[in-house]
């Protein structure tokens, strides 16, 4: 089967998710980024005496910058959160133990260039540095990397990236949307707050890139990539098609016309639900498939 035409959303974020639209003649699952993490400030990272203390030269694999946290809900020393959340909700924590820090809560940062704990702020009390080129205190977010162009939103309560000029907030959906889609984006209440289908973890602060697919649900990136790759090309939640597939139901129509049907069937007919348009509809039996009389897609089910 040719590769079906894909229209999609994409997204990852500062500490949550950015959204991005692609066309493409194949479903490759990256372009054109669209979404962004709260109240930030950008400043230089120059200490009181003029000295540049290692722009993306400290911090760990999920930001750049000079502090570490102190969880409150554990009191324990982590680069980020994500660190954190990584090391408490691993597999072989006992279950009980198992939890995600409260990211508003964080109270408490140490400097990594001279170790002072201190209340979270931009620049260190001791030693001047300036601890995130990017900073947001309503998210306790601290990033030297700003080519991200993180902003905060309010709507979503959390930083996001990619510019917030390119972005706005659906309050029905619960997240932001390319201005792009301003107009035309599949509206769906809480859109991303909800688990993914497939691998069922938290959309709205994962860090991983998450789609929003024609019928408007949303999906990690990586699972609808895997959905396709075995030949699965309906939303897991309403099964309408995600992707053009016109082509597809052009080869069930040539395999249809090839494969005519004994004639104790050939009077035979059923009733068939389109999981496209929603129509029922009274439709000749084939061994086959079923074709939807109103909208011509095959991606249909007997009732």
């Amino acid at each position: 089967m040719e590769e079906p035409v894909n229209l999609y959303l994409q997204g990852s974020n500062a500490e949550s998710t950015t959204l991005a639209i692609v066309v493409t003649e194949e479903p490759k699952l990256d372009n054109h980024q669209i979404h962004g993490d709260g109240v930030p400030f950008v400043a230089d990272t120059m200490n009181s005496e003029g000295r540049d203390d290692g722009t993306l030269e400290y911090g760990c694999s999920h930001y750049h910058r000079r502090c570490r946290i102190r969880a409150p809900c554990c009191n324990e020393i982590f680069d980020c959160r994500h660190c954190h959340n990584e090391a408490k909700n691993d597999i072989n924590v006992d279950k009980k133990e198992r939890h995600t820090i409260p990211r508003h809560q964080i109270q408490q940062v140490i400097c990594t260039l001279c170790g002072t704990e201190q209340e979270v702020r931009q620049t260190c009390v001791n030693c001047g540095v300036c601890m995130g080129k990017y900073f947001c205190g309503a998210c306790k977010l601290f990033d030297d990397d700003i080519s991200k162009r993180q902003y905060h939103c309010d709507g979503c309560g959390i930083c996001r990236i990619g510019g917030q000029e390119n972005f706005f907030h659906c309050d029905k959906c619960g997240c932001c949307y390319s201005t792009f889609l301003k107009n035309s984006h599949p509206c769906v209440e809480g859109a991303m707050h909800h688990d993914c289908p497939v691998c069922f973890e938290y959309l709205f602060d994962s860090i991983d890139d998450v789609v929003v697919m024609p019928c408007g649900h949303t999906i990690h990136k990586k699972c609808l990539k895997e959905m396709q790759q075995h030949m699965q090309y309906a939303c897991p939640l309403c099964f309408k098609s995600v992707c053009d597939m016109s082509k597809a139901w052009e080869k069930l129509d040539m395999e249809i016309a090839a494969t005519p049907m004994p004639e104790f069937y050939q009077n035979k007919s059923i009733w068939i639900l389109c999981n496209d348009c929603g129509g029922n509809s009274k439709v000749p039996f084939h061994i086959v498939a079923h074709k939807c009389p109103k909208c011509k897609s095959y991606n249909t089910r007997q009732t």
